[in-house]
């Protein structure tokens, strides 16, 4: 009766893209650039996203995965990422880099095949501090900037 008000679901197309990204970016307009990014370098718009399961764990859905892109912020892999990586690579499969970082006014992706090794691997507790900076006060001013409002929808 209402169908004029269903959303026209997008066909997918190209190999399943699994996308390990630390939870600061969970429905931000961050994500949805990446997942634009994504589509464009890989021909795919076929993606697990984590941020569509809220909280719930999804490295479960890494084995399906053709390809496993895990994001980094500012040169940093969070415990999580690090933690979905390590399964990514017991199991095998091709695996990009995406590093989000700020330059000037600028926001820049930087997206490489394999993990550079200038990337950080954060324990859970160097996480905690990241992302306590994230949310300090100190910090809201750039980071509206850098992620968005969430007031605004982000």
């Amino acid at each position: 009766m209402l169908g004029f008000l269903r959303r026209k679901k997008k066909e997918k197309y190209g190999p399943l893209v699994y996308l390990s990204e630390p939870t600061i970016l969970y429905h931000t307009r961050t994500e949805r650039a990446i997942l634009k990014i994504l589509e464009e370098r890989l021909n795919s718009n076929n993606f697990v996203v984590p941020s569509d399961y809220g909280l719930k764990t999804t490295d479960h859905l890494i084995p399906e995965a053709e390809i496993f892109v895990a994001i980094a912020v500012l040169g940093k892999f969070t415990s999580l990422v690090v933690r979905e990586i390590e399964i990514a690579r017991k199991q095998g499969k091709k695996i990009y880099t995406l590093d989000v970082a700020k330059k000037d006014d600028e926001v820049l992706y930087n997206f490489e095949e394999g993990i550079p090794e200038y990337i950080e691997w954060l324990t859970p507790e160097e996480t905690q501090s990241l992302y306590a900076a994230f949310r300090g006060e100190d910090f809201s001013g750039f980071m509206k900037f850098f992620w968005g409002d969430r007031k605004k929808g982000w």
